[in-house]
């Protein structure tokens, strides 16, 4: 059984790398899909990884705020802000963000592993 500790690092570990722009350390399952608002935006743990890494989209991220992590069955929640580097008028982009990982307590790989991301995304502007 993998601990909650294990799987909300793991959540962790993709949330940093949002802005850290280096998700070589991510432990996404191979087969890893994401789904932003209803669109799928992540078809495999590879994808996700290159996109982290050098993604046009994630690469406006300067900066992400601490997360309230929650556990349920097989589901960690993170919430957390994020900062963007662009500006808008002199205030700057940012965005609530609600993100359910799947990370299994029985991966049969034996580690926590994120098999799917949900993800709900609110921008706000701040000065």
């Amino acid at each position: 059984m993998i601990s909650d500790a294990d799987r909300i690092a793991a959540a962790q570990a993709y949330i940093s790398a949002l802005a850290s722009h280096d998700a070589d350390t991510v432990p996404f399952a191979p087969g890893c899909t994401r789904v932003e608002v209803g669109i799928k935006t992540g078809f495999s743990g590879n994808h996700l990884r290159r996109s982290l890494n050098g993604g046009l989209q994630y690469r406006v991220i300067s900066s992400v705020g601490t997360p309230e992590f929650t556990v349920d069955g097989n589901t960690v929640r993170a919430r957390f802000d994020l900062s963007t580097k662009p500006t808008l008028a002199g205030r700057r982009v940012g965005a609530h963000v609600d993100e359910t990982f799947l990370i299994p307590a029985d991966d049969p790989s034996g580690r926590a592993q994120i098999h799917h991301i949900n993800a709900s995304i609110r921008p706000f502007l701040t000065r």
